[in-house]
């Protein structure tokens, strides 16, 4: 957007007229040096936590605020282009806000809008709070095309929740562009729905619920950046002991996202045993993307209709498990970390699950029955556990990077026990190392007494067993310590 020159134009016109250049940016943060708009300040003392409020909103041109002299208007010379629809809000709507900025030779920087008062504005969503979200949510996102900037934005249409329609109303104006373009389309519809007078109040209610589940979603863009191969490796050594092949075969199927800065094509399907730390790989997988994650535990699950949702038609009708999911974590890029998915194929009569699953893995968006719209599946990681590979569908099994997870040896079990499980659960319960001492005759035993059982889930509980005694044995018999040897761990956990 060009520059224009009002120097010598009448003051009228000057007000009216647009006096910024657009510019953009896809930084998250904001400082002097990154500012969301720069404001004229020659003459206008401009000082860091200014007051006032945004005019003339039609064109969105300048700040006004009381100076030493009375009313000062500063024009508006640079502006963030993801800003636009906000500070037009905000002027519209006479909020007062706080300038947090810095002067530079171009002018005074503002990195930093806080809303101080209520004032004269009569929008119900207009505090702090929501107008954080929204500034959230536009630095993270990319700017505006030019294309995007030029076309009407006149959208048809509490907390740091959006669930009015009021608050849903503000956040489509202001940062509605957040939105990916088929989202952004579906939620004017609903809008428009939920504002009806001509449909029911159970649609209008429908809409509403749809909406709120929605906006409250950040949509995030299907780049991930690169991680570190040690600290992988460092975050799996903190949850699984040993498995060298397995740490490895982990890292190698993630690792390809320091290339392509997208998630790799396949899951991982982790398969042995109970108790071998499925689980635990899973949770480590989403630390090391640095992702938020959720489970779907598919032996609870027997009808389709639990992942995808019930049709608006019914007076109950609901959203899916996996759009619940999306809803809870509160963003689009997120770990499902899919429980027992051996499980998956056992419908009762409705239909498999497993079918629904497929939708989810191909990445090409999965469609919720009640909230009839396509959700953006490109940011999602699946990491599976089963225990028996041989119940998984050739489709289903096709989706995954298949890893076998082996059980503990006898040695391997030692280790775990001595230096892991046992050290863990004193700690937890208050108690010294020295207070519960086993004897390596003790040891041996524990592993005896578990040598038919898989994984260590058993040794875990028998670590919390022997504490438990030995802090019984401190607190009622007023002994310093207890030291188990092969008896008495036999009389204990036989």
């Amino acid at each position: 957007m060009p520059v224009f020159d009002f120097s010598n134009a009448p003051e009228k016109q000057k007000v009216s007229a647009c006096t910024y250049t657009i510019f953009r940016t896809n930084e998250s943060t904001t400082s002097p040096e990154q500012p969301i708009l720069v404001l004229d300040n020659k003459g206008k003392n401009l000082q860091h936590h200014s007051c006032g409020v945004f005019i003339n909103p039609s064109q969105r041109t300048a700040f006004e605020f009381k100076g030493e002299n009375g009313v000062v208007t500063a024009d508006i010379l640079q502006l963030d282009a993801r800003f636009v629809s906000l500070l037009k809000w905000l002027g519209e709507n006479r909020i007062n806000v706080r300038l947090s900025g810095a002067d530079r030779e171009d002018g005074y920087a503002v990195y930093k809008i806080r809303e101080i008062a209520f004032g004269g504005g009569s929008k119900l969503s207009a505090e702090d709070g929501f107008l954080q979200f929204m500034i959230e949510r536009l630095l993270s996102s990319n700017a505006p095309s030019e294309e995007m900037e030029n076309e009407d934005q006149e959208e048809v249409g509490d907390s740091m929740k959006l669930t009015s329609i009021q608050s849903i109303t503000d956040f489509m104006n202001c940062a509605g562009r957040t939105l990916p373009d088929n989202i952004h389309l579906w939620a004017r519809r609903n809008l428009a729905v939920a504002r009806s007078h001509e449909v029911s109040q159970e649609e209008r209610r429908h809409a509403q619920r749809a909406l709120s589940m929605m906006m409250n979603i950040q949509w995030k863009s299907n780049y991930f950046e690169a991680i570190d191969p040690e600290e992988a490796r460092r975050i799996l050594d903190e949850e699984l002991y040993g498995m060298e092949r397995v740490k490895q075969r982990i890292i190698e199927t993630i690792i390809q996202i320091n290339r392509t800065h997208t998630l790799p094509a396949y899951g991982l399907l982790l398969i042995g045993p109970a108790g071998t730390g499925k689980s635990q790989i899973a949770y480590a997988v989403a630390r090391i993307l640095k992702l938020p994650w959720t489970t779907l535990d598919m032996s609870s699950i027997n009808d389709p209709e639990q992942l995808t949702g019930s049709s608006r038609i019914y007076a109950n009708a609901k959203p899916g498990i996996i759009m619940e999911a999306f809803s809870m974590a509160g963003e689009s890029n997120l770990v499902f970390i899919i429980n027992e998915l051996d499980k998956a194929a056992s419908g009762k009569g409705n239909g498999n699950p497993a079918d629904v699953l497929l939708t989810l893995l191909d990445n090409l968006g999965f469609t919720d029955n009640y909230m009839e719209c396509m959700i953006p599946t490109v940011g999602v990681y699946p990491i599976a556990t089963a225990n028996d590979k041989d119940q998984i569908s050739a489709p289903l099994m096709s989706r995954f990077a298949v890893i076998e997870i082996p059980d503990y040896t006898p040695e391997e079990k030692k280790i775990i026990f001595s230096q892991y499980a046992l050290p863990k659960v004193l700690k937890r319960i208050g108690m010294q190392e020295n207070e519960c001492i086993l004897t390596p005759e003790g040891l041996d035993e524990v592993i005896d007494i578990h040598r038919n059982t898989s994984g260590i889930r058993d040794l875990e509980q028998a670590a919390e067993h022997i504490a438990a005694n030995a802090l019984y044995q401190i607190e009622v018999d007023h002994v310093d310590s207890v030291v188990f040897d092969a008896k008495m761990v036999r009389e204990l956990l036989s």
